[in-house]
């Protein structure tokens, strides 16, 4: 594998472990059970994902859409429920939580959204309620004074402009949530989003008056754009000057690992991207998503023989090595105790 350039060095103090959904690879993801796992796993931060209901409450779920991620359709009583929407430009068929009441969702169960790779998750299956906002950050509140160590938040906010066009905007209840509980006061928050002008908004209502909360730009496809920027894509923000307009709004970049080092054809890695150097050059962190420890997911160059949805612990942190070598500052990963042995041999 070659690199475009010198390794960059983090610009951030340690690089970050952060519990993509918590320790999802383990457990159903988004559910208490899961961040309590990624925390003992030593995750450095634990993150929801962030959809409204009906009666605008912020609950934990990776869509609005939770026909994948909950029992919703075994309730005979939500059959009429069933709709299709067009979200983000993309029609979806299913049950989405802004048809649903808390009181409504806390009748549902969660269960596991990946189950033809992760079996063993749904052992899980029926066992745990969708959490709120207020509950995950009380949970973490109690494990990080339990553990004697601080545990960050880094909730995305899901769907902005589509919450916003069905008159269920959530960045004024997310900042209200944040103030409203001690532990957020002051624990480390990172607000994500794939989109632009819901991060600018929350950049002007911080201004410098909460040191604590950060935001990070997410970034997906380059041929791809903001659901509230049709003229930009996210390609055009991962060069020189779209780091540079990001960095006046933005502490952090979020971009997947393959546009840090992409794949060949043949599945393997290639050489370095130059997306690393450009950002830490901007004054950016980079916080890439997502190392997961199944062969599925994994490069060529770390893949055993075990089968396509066989856990492979070593395969998982010799990659997420590969992608500390470009000097990255934090990262996502599915399995934080796999993320915390790549990063310190434990």
């Amino acid at each position: 594998m070659s690199t475009h350039a010198a390794p960059a060095k983090p610009l951030a103090a340690k690089v970050l472990v952060i519990g993509h959904r918590g320790a999802s690879a383990l457990r159903p993801e988004h559910t208490l059970a899961s961040y309590a796992v990624a925390i003992q796993d030593g995750a450095d931060f634990v993150e929801p994902d962030l959809v409204s209901t009906k009666d605008g409450v912020l609950v934990i779920r990776h869509e609005n859409e939770i026909g994948g991620t909950t029992d919703v359709a075994a309730h005979p009583e939500f059959a009429g429920r069933r709709t299709t929407k067009t979200v983000d430009g993309v029609q979806i068929t299913g049950w989405f939580t802004e048809d649903f009441t808390l009181a409504e969702l806390k009748t549902l169960r969660a269960r596991e959204r990946l189950a033809d790779i992760r079996k063993a998750n749904t052992a899980f299956d029926g066992q745990f309620s969708v959490p709120t906002f207020d509950e995950m950050i009380e949970f973490v509140a109690a494990e990080s004074s339990a553990r004697g160590r601080v545990i960050g938040i880094i909730p995305e906010i899901k769907h902005a402009t589509y919450f916003h066009g069905v008159g269920l905007p959530m960045e004024d209840k997310l900042l209200a949530t944040l103030a409203a509980h001690a532990y957020t006061r002051s624990a480390p928050i990172e607000i994500q989003s794939f989109e632009i002008g819901n991060l600018k908004y929350l950049r002007g209502k911080l201004g410098k008056a909460h040191p604590n909360i950060r935001l990070l730009q997410l970034i997906d496809d380059p041929a791809a754009h903001p659901a509230d920027d049709a003229g930009t894509t996210y390609g055009a923000m991962m060069t020189p000057k779209g780091l540079k307009a990001i960095a006046a709004y933005a502490d952090a970049i979020g971009p997947s690992t393959r546009s840090i080092i992409p794949l060949g054809k043949d599945g393997r890695l290639a050489p370095v991207a130059p997306l690393v150097h450009d950002a830490h050059a901007a004054g950016l962190e980079v916080h890439p998503y997502t190392f997961r420890p199944e062969n599925h997911f994994l490069a060529a160059d770390f893949r055993n023989e075990a089968g396509d949805a066989a856990r492979n612990e070593a395969g998982s942190v010799a990659e997420i090595r590969a992608y500390l070598a470009t000097g990255i500052d934090a990262f996502f990963t599915d399995d934080p105790a796999l993320g915390r042995r790549a990063l310190d041999g434990k």
